[in-house]
C-alpha cells in the first residue's frame, strides 16, 4: 500500500479528469495547481514507477464512432485454463475487457469479455472467431440495451 500526500491526491484529481485538447497539457494542468510542469511530470513519473497511475488513454465513446453495438459474454472456462484463455480473448482488438469473476452454482459463467462492433452481426463474428480460438461451447450474450451510466471512476 502507497501512502499519498495530500499533494499527490490533489494531482491524482487533476489526472483523472480529461486532458486539456492544447499541445501542452500538462503545463496548463501545473498552472491550475499552482506548480512548474517539470514537477508535475516528476510527479506522473514517480506515480507510474510506484503503479499508482499505469496508462494514460483516450475514451472513446464507441457508439458516437460508429460502433454501435457491444455485448458482454459470460463464459464459462474451466478454472485451471482461465488464465491462458484470458490471455486468448484479450488479444482480439474489439475485446475492450476481459476479466476472471467467482462464478456460482445458478451462474456458472467466471470470465466476461466484452466486445464491440459496427453491428450485432459483427460482434456474433467475433465471438465465432473467440469459440474457435479457445474451443469454448457454453457461454451467455449479454447485448446492451441501454446506458444509464459511464464514466471514468474519481478516487479523489
Amino acid at each position: 500500500m502507497v501512502n499519498l500526500t495530500e499533494e499527490d491526491k490533489k494531482i491524482i484529481r487533476a489526472l483523472q479528469e480529461d486532458l486539456p485538447i492544447t499541445k501542452h497539457p500538462f503545463l496548463k494542468i501545473a498552472k491550475e495547481l499552482g506548480m512548474e510542469e517539470q514537477d508535475l511530470i516528476e510527479h506522473i513519473k514517480r506515480f507510474i514507477k510506484k503503479g499508482i497511475i499505469r496508462r494514460f488513454g483516450a475514451t472513446i465513446y464507441h457508439d458516437r464512432s460508429g460502433f454501435e453495438a457491444n455485448v458482454m459474454v459470460a463464459w464459462k472456462v474451466e478454472e485451471d485454463k482461465i488464465s491462458q484463455t484470458g490471455k486468448i480473448m484479450a488479444s482480439f482488438p474489439e475485446v475492450t475487457h476481459c476479466y476472471a469473476r467467482v462464478s456460482c452454482p445458478e451462474w456458472p459463467y467466471n470470465l466476461y469479455t466484452m466486445i464491440h462492433g459496427r453491428n450485432e452481426e459483427e460482434c456474433y463474428n467475433i465471438i465465432k472467431q473467440i469459440v474457435k480460438k479457445t474451443g469454448l461451447s457454453v457461454y451467455r450474450l449479454l447485448f446492451t440495451k441501454r446506458t444509464f451510466k459511464r464514466t471514468s471512476m474519481k478516487y479523489f
